[in-house]
């Protein structure tokens, strides 16, 4: 399987890794030199969002660490994401924001973090309105090249496709909670009728699913870690994965995805734990 995920948006073809790091709750600078952010360095996708309060962070670790490592700004892949506190006519000033605090030329991926509006009820029309407003200001920053692609995080069916018929740039992709507890048919099969990457993240429901009993049944007969198999179960379907942990070995166990295959029967079982249960902040009633 290849380590890359590719799509094409308009302006260029982008690759991304399969393999990510997630930085919410993650502190750069608080940790020891040499720790776990040289480790998760050798990794070559980084997911912040302005909500982590880490962008500015991560571009100066970045900087100082590339160089180190023989590395550049192209051989790795930012992502970041526009807080709901800046949906609508904020948009442009928000993903501004993000551009400067990071501070490496441009985001590799960009994204829309939530469908609804900070301090809006989830049931209040605005929300809608809001989202094609902030869509519209990352279509002009991607065709500025600023943005190299654009995407939306914790979409549901609905949202995906109220963005799609009207949106002038589709989607690159759609980052949402995925495990084996909670498969998301339905959202899959939306993003495949309309060529949008499907991402995962909390892959290892927030740690629960490390104690599982099915899960650690697969991992013992496999002779790995739980969290290695559940981020293997999604990217041995395609689907690219975000694991973060501040502890260097963890970061490079989490990392170890390729260099062996589940069972089709190990991907029955844990797929067969799907009951639709979320452990993270569910969009379903933002209108």
């Amino acid at each position: 399987m290849s380590f890359l995920f590719t799509f094409c948006p308009p302006k260029n073809r982008v690759q991304m890794p399969l393999l990510g790091f997630g930085t919410y709750s993650w502190c750069l600078l608080k940790m020891s030199p040499g720790c776990g952010c040289s480790a998760a360095c050798w990794l070559s996708g980084f997911d912040s969002a302005a909500v982590y309060l880490n962008e500015a962070e991560l571009g100066r670790a970045l900087k100082q660490l590339l160089p180190k490592h023989g590395l550049t700004r192209e051989d790795v892949f930012i992502t970041s994401k526009l807080g709901s506190k800046d949906q609508g006519e904020r948009a442009m000033e928000g993903a501004l924001h993000s551009l400067s605090d990071l501070d490496m030329g441009y985001i590799d991926l960009y994204l829309i973090h939530w469908p609804g509006t900070q301090d809006l009820e989830i049931t209040d029309p605005r929300n809608s309105g809001n989202r094609a407003e902030s869509w519209a200001a990352l279509e002009e920053l991607h065709v500025q090249g600023k943005l190299k692609a654009i995407g939306v995080s914790n979409y549901t069916p609905a949202h995906m496709r109220e963005l799609i018929q009207s949106c002038k740039i589709p989607p690159a992709l759609l980052q949402v909670e995925f495990h084996p507890k909670f498969c998301q048919t339905e959202l899959r099969k939306v993003c495949e009728e309309y060529g949008v990457c499907f991402q995962a993240y909390s892959s290892l429901g927030k740690g629960d699913l490390v104690t599982d009993p099915v899960v650690l049944e697969v991992a013992k007969n496999c002779e790995r870690t739980p969290a290695q198999v559940l981020l293997r179960w999604a990217v041995q379907q395609g689907v690219p994965v975000l694991p973060k942990s501040s502890n260097p070995d963890r970061i490079k166990d989490n990392a170890r995805l390729f260099d062996f295959t589940l069972s089709d029967t190990d991907m029955d079982i844990l797929s067969a734990l799907d009951c639709g249960h979320k452990f993270c902040r569910d969009a379903s009633q933002v209108v």
